[in-house]
């Protein structure tokens, strides 16, 4: 019997364990914070001593992630224009004739040298494994789009942007998935929009998703799942098998770049046993950002900038926000869990449990764009962030899910139950504690020292220690300025060039954004989950400002 990705419906036992598990990462944040703190003022060297150990692991921590975010950009400068639609039709060719020796690639710069041969490995593997896919003509695409409360001014964007890419839209079906509970303004909007484009596409129609359905929550993952299970018996009267569909989730803000689809469809093609895994480009918040507040463009630009760090590591994958996955797997999983928030990353662990830990998360480098987090007034911006924050930190929901499920589940090996524990458990501990153990923590033997230990050698080696930490810490800075001007979008024509200059600074705001925009946050979520306190879904206003802020 497939495990309940849900906290409803349990057995008295499996309830008790539940919400054992639930308790467990506040716990221990606060164990941590709290305890630290404690650690030092009882015993000031074994305080010391624990928070040199923490410090050494954060300079290993940051060197990581200086190196892997530039070889992540590296990756994404040069895979981003690599030709997706000549690729594609490459692949055709030798998929018609696996025997044929691979044409010579035709001269170019070296970013086209080096996107040529990366792809051509790809093709080589996906030809070795046997598993070779379908044509492209044959496969399709499905793209959910969740409005809830948002206007036509910030989905239509997306829609122009589905039309204009490279890939034929006469194999792309769009959907918009509309809350029943929306104003009348919104469904008429959604019906405008369905009416102007339905053209434009193999088809393009709104489902209504019905309010109150009992076992669902107010969550997208209800919206959208009732969208697909509409969309499948669409395909099935097509007579298209969903092992040829590809599903996009997008947030209703999502404009794709021109080569998103063809990327796509290209990597999907390539990656042996393509149905178990999932599809994750890099997200940019570009749609708004010369409009946008310094804090909230620096904290969304720093997002994308995590994201392609986790993208160069196999062992930190998972998905997030918009992304895309076979239509097949989606079917099989039953779809998203109709009550949880955090569905992004809910649909990766529940597809891990179903599939007995053979699914994956495959990164593909091409970008998407959302909006900046923007509420008009410098205060509803910090607190419409804060709860978009907390939200997402409430992926903290899926750690008592997928325990309970590693504790039951004999299909997947002790090992990689104990690795995939791990990974969720300490990206979640980290998120929610680093920053206070680093800005308030790590300053108590400074501000702090007892006379009979600030004669101690290891009162005068934290001073350093932390010194180096700062070295990196503002090495990562500066290359976060570099990177994001290069991945900043060209400024629109009523700014000056100091648009993006003044962007340069507004890098330093990033040690109070990183304690009060994502450790708090995070804090919070956790905390809620401890005491049994849990959220409701909380909508991101979508804000469009006419002038500079």
């Amino acid at each position: 019997m497939d495990f309940s990705y849900s906290r409803q419906n349990l057995s008295g036992k499996e309830r008790r364990l539940q919400r054992i598990l639930e308790i467990v990462p506040g716990a221990t944040s606060w164990a941590i914070i709290i305890g630290s703190a404690a650690l030092y003022l009882v015993h000031p060297l074994a305080g010391s001593a624990f928070i040199i150990a923490f410090l050494v692991y954060w300079i290993m921590r940051l060197l990581y992630m200086n190196i892997f975010l530039l070889i992540a950009y590296g990756k994404l400068f040069i895979m981003r224009r690599a030709g997706w639609m000549e690729r594609i039709e490459e692949l055709d060719a030798i998929i018609q004739d696996p025997e044929r020796p691979p044409a010579a690639p035709p001269a170019g710069s070296l970013r086209e040298r080096i996107a040529r041969r990366i792809i051509g490995e790809q093709v080589k593997h996906v030809l070795k494994s046997g598993s070779l896919p379908p044509p492209s003509d044959a496969i399709y695409h499905l793209v959910i789009i969740p409005v809830a409360s948002e206007a036509a001014a910030v989905v239509e964007p997306g829609i122009r942007a589905l039309r204009d890419g490279v890939y034929p839209t006469t194999r792309m079906a769009v959907v918009l998935a509309v809350e029943e509970r929306a104003d009348d303004a919104v469904r008429d909007d959604c019906r405008r929009l369905v009416e102007r484009y339905r053209g434009d596409f193999m088809a393009c129609f709104m489902v209504t998703h019905p309010d109150g359905i009992e076992g669902e929550a107010k969550v997208k993952g209800a919206n959208v799942t009732c969208a697909a299970r509409t969309a499948r018996d669409y395909f099935e009267r097509k007579a298209i098998p969903p092992d040829n569909v590809i599903v996009s989730c997008f947030d209703s803000d999502t404009v794709v770049s021109p080569e998103y689809f063809a990327s796509l469809t290209f990597n999907f093609m390539v990656t042996p046993q393509r149905t178990r895994a999932s599809y994750q480009p890099v997200p940019v918040y570009h749609n708004n950002i010369w409009e946008a507040h310094s804090f909230a463009r620096v904290l969304d630009v720093g997002a994308s900038f995590v994201q392609l760090i986790e993208d160069t590591d196999p062992e930190k994958r998972v998905t997030f926000s918009s992304h895309s996955m076979s239509f097949k797997a989606l079917v099989e999983v039953g779809y998203w869990p109709v009550d949880i928030i955090s569905d992004d990353s809910a649909i990766y662990w529940k597809s891990l449990i179903h599939f007995d830990g053979d699914y994956r998360v495959v990164p593909i480098y091409v970008t998407l764009s959302m909006d900046v987090n923007e509420g008009g007034t410098l205060w509803r911006t910090f607190k419409n962030i804060y709860r978009q924050r907390r939200r997402w930190a409430w992926g903290v929901e899926n750690f008592p899910l997928v325990m309970r499920a590693f504790l039951g589940k004999n299909g997947i090996s002790p090992y990689n139950r104990f690795r995939y524990a791990f990974k969720l458990f300490d990206r979640t501990i980290t998120w929610s504690s680093w920053p206070f153990l680093y800005a308030l923590i790590s300053w108590l033997p400074i501000l702090y020292a007892p006379r009979e230990f600030s004669s101690m050698p290891v009162f005068y080696a934290l001073p350093r220690i932390r010194g180096t930490v700062f070295i990196l810490a503002l090495t990562g800075i500066l290359i976060c300025v570099f990177l994001s001007l290069f991945l900043l979008p060209p400024k629109n024509t009523r700014y000056g060039w100091l648009r993006k200059i003044v962007h340069i600074p507004e890098w330093f705001l990033l040690p109070p954004i990183t304690i009060f925009l994502t450790g708090l946050p995070a804090l919070d979520a956790q905390t809620r989950l401890m005491l049994g306190r849990h959220m409701q879904f909380f909508v991101t206003p979508k804000y469009r400002r006419e002038g500079p802020p």
